[in-house]
């Protein structure tokens, strides 16, 4: 593996030698006698290894424990101990959370901590999305976000900002920078492994101990990260984050906006990518129903030639794709606005959980028809999947609970979902079932959210 440099607590560092799946996490604490980077799930789920990355685009939230040493190439990273100024200055988040009494045990302060940091960097105030993914074993949170609240108002500590200015380009690259030197590698090397994000990889390397021969991470090909909008059209390039995939479209499509504030957390938001999301081929992937639902075209590329197919036509059976040897992901369009789509998710958890049903509806109403229906569900196969048989049942018919509650009985003919440790098949049909009336009732004017529902 090339040298890998990057900016650690404000010191450049250069990395020889170390395997190209070697954890930031482990890196810290092992090689650097880093410990208050903790190891807690060692899954991305936990965010006790919070660190704040920092490079040209702004300062992220990430897990340490699934970010490798590559990935961090010309960038800037901050633990818990580089928090502090050089004279030993508390960040005006480290002051709050001792006024505030915001640590009890003290295992996940660290992570807290880097999590507030980096929202108080970039101003950010929606302190309850932004620390969903740490948890606190000893359920303290209200110190905890009264603290990120009194810290608002703070400026942000020369020695943080520091880092923008710190930046250099000029270290070895050791990733491809732009999309065609990629095709050209990956079609040479077809059984490499691409890794954008690593919020999947990085569990394959950490719990599945798996060796990757050949990699490739595709966070410094630039072109891959561009959004484009022509003819109604959002052209979303692989490896743009599900977080600034969110900005871009919430205003204008705010259903799926909301389910993206609902894909794990703010640092897994801050790594992974709607191209990973995709290419993953997870049946429980947040992104592909609500994407099926809107009618996205997928855009792949094998070295020069590139084709388009329907994102549905993708997914072919359980981890099987419409992708060949040497083939990648390139980019995914679909509609600017879609104000039919609504798309439900559920979750033991509301926040930094995995979907046990992920519903998106997409119908539209001329008069009292129903004109057109697209359906798809994630959790529900082994793959996303569109509910052909009920939409079948409801174009051309009346828009009325009468029609809904007779195209729900035919759900059971478009799926045969599984019982795992989510959800048990029975229960994964019934709430596809109530979804679809959820959405009537909800169009029709009916609070139907528990969050809008009083007893």
């Amino acid at each position: 593996m090339n040298d890998i440099a990057f900016l650690l607590n404000g010191t450049p560092v250069t990395v020889s030698g170390e395997s190209p799946t070697r954890t930031l996490l482990d890196w810290l604490r092992d090689t650097r006698g880093l410990k208050g980077t903790k190891e807690g799930c060692n899954e991305g789920d936990c965010g006790a290894c919070t660190v704040m990355v920092t490079d040209e685009a702004g300062s992220r939230a990430l897990n340490a424990c699934i970010l490798f040493l590559p990935q961090l190439h010309g960038k800037a990273v901050r633990t818990v101990e580089g928090l502090s100024g050089p004279a030993g200055e508390l960040h005006p988040v480290q002051e709050a959370m001792v006024a505030h009494h915001g640590s009890q045990c003290g295992f996940c302060t660290p992570g807290f901590v880097m999590s507030m940091a980096t929202a108080h960097t970039c101003g950010a105030r929606d302190h309850d999305d932004r620390l969903a993914g740490n948890l606190c074993r000893c359920t303290g949170y209200a110190p905890i976000i009264r603290a990120a609240e009194a810290a608002e108002s703070a400026a942000v500590p020369a020695w943080i900002t520091e880092d923008f200015t710190k930046l250099t380009a000029d270290a070895v690259s050791i990733a491809p920078e732009r999309s065609d030197e990629l095709a050209a590698w990956y079609e040479a090397h077809p059984d490499a492994t691409l890794i954008a994000g690593a919020t999947d990889v990085g569990l394959w390397v950490t719990k599945d101990l798996r060796a990757l021969p050949e990699v490739a991470f595709l966070n410094r090909c630039t072109d891959l990260q561009d959004i484009s909008e022509a003819n109604g059209m959002l052209r979303v390039g692989a490896g743009v984050t599900i977080q600034t995939l969110r900005k871009a479209v919430e205003a204008q499509n705010p259903a799926f906006g909301e389910l993206l504030r609902r894909f794990a957390s703010e640092q897994v938001r801050g790594a992974a990518t709607i191209g990973g999301n995709i290419a993953n081929g997870s049946p429980i992937g947040d992104t592909p129903p609500a994407l099926i639902a809107m009618g996205a075209v997928l855009h792949l590329r094998k070295g020069k030639v590139r084709r388009d197919l329907p994102l549905e036509d993708f997914f072919i059976e359980y981890r099987k794709q419409d992708r060949q040897k040497g083939e990648f992901v390139e980019a995914v369009s679909f509609p600017v606005s879609t104000p039919g789509l609504a798309c439900y998710k559920l979750s033991k958890r509301f926040d930094q959980d995995i979907s046990a049903v992920c519903g998106c509806f997409n119908l539209t109403v001329k008069g009292s028809k129903i004109t057109s229906a697209r359906i798809a569900f994630g959790g529900m196969a082994g793959t996303p999947k569109r509910a052909t048989a009920v939409e079948a049942a409801l174009i051309g018919k009346d828009w009325s609970e009468t029609t809904v509650r007779a195209a729900m009985k035919l759900f059971a003919s478009d799926y045969t979902p599984m019982s795992d440790m989510r959800a048990s098949a029975a229960y994964r049909l019934r709430s596809a079932e109530n979804m679809l009336l959820r959405y009537f009732n909800e169009r029709s004017g009916v609070a139907a959210s528990v969050l809008e529902v009083e007893a």
